[in-house]
């Protein structure tokens, strides 16, 4: 099973860019996609219904704003939206579905960039989706948390991680907090299989960043401990192109 996560920055500039036609030749099984910026009316979702899929929608109140989906070619025995805090679910932050034998989660971490408040919005947000994952794992041990994490884990995952100790998605408290998520019993499932540097998801728009990959890992997927013996493959598919990330792949059996 192919299961991919992919910020699109819209869902609607990404179909104007040829996603739907990237999805029907790539065809995946699931994918997960973050940063729709848009209701499920606004765009034309029969597109991506033809191809197979069924869709769940968790758009933000704000128009045009955040935003989470999942298609899924296997119809999902159950889809929950939020994470029951208003806050974060009138953001669309998170989409579940539970399938047979495993659970699959959408999300897309707040960013911080701003700095002041909406820092501490993204670790308040951090706080709550660790209690919710630990929580929920006890019901549902075989889960995959993927999306936009907004955070680079480690200096092997950012282009210059010097120049970058102060800024928000690299700092200490955010890397800290990932090392604590991934020794609750989850693992960064990409690097289960590549350890090699020079590995990003996304790239600013300035400078030709993406040209010179200088970019940062930021999307993950990441895999509750039941889960590892079940992964076979898991990529960065840079050469995709329609929003600022790529799409990250994840293979199980």
């Amino acid at each position: 099973m192919n299961i991919v996560s992919y910020n699109v920055n819209g869902i609607r500039a990404a179909m104007r860019k040829g996603f739907a036609e990237w999805l029907a030749e790539y065809s995946p099984d699931i994918i997960g996609l973050q940063e729709i910026k848009a209701t499920k009316d606004q765009i034309e979702i029969n597109l991506l219904e033809d191809l197979g899929y069924h869709s769940y929608w968790y758009p933000a109140v704000k128009k045009g704003y955040s935003g989470v989906a999942i298609l899924s070619k296997e119809k999902p025995k159950n889809i929950e939206y939020g994470m029951g805090i208003s806050s974060f679910d009138d953001e669309g932050r998170m989409i579940r579905a539970d399938f047979k034998d495993f659970s699959f989660i959408s999300a897309y971490f707040p960013s911080g960039t701003t700095g002041g408040p909406r820092q501490d919005f993204k670790y308040e947000f951090l706080d709550e989706i660790y209690d919710y994952t630990q929580d929920l794992t006890k019901q549902l041990p075989n889960l995959i948390l993927s999306g936009d994490y907004n955070i680079c884990h480690k200096a092997i995952d950012i282009h210059n991680p010097a120049s970058n100790k102060n800024t928000s998605g690299f700092l200490p408290e955010e890397r800290a907090w990932m090392d604590k998520f991934t020794n609750s019993g989850f693992d960064d499932s990409f690097r289960l299989i590549n350890t090699d540097p020079h590995q990003y998801s996304w790239w600013s728009y300035r400078a030709n960043s993406r040209a010179n990959n200088k970019g940062w890992r930021i999307d993950y997927h990441m895999t509750s401990t039941p889960m590892k013996e079940r992964i076979t493959g898991a990529e960065i598919l840079a050469d995709v192109v329609h929003s600022d990330h790529c799409p990250i792949s994840l293979e199980i059996k």
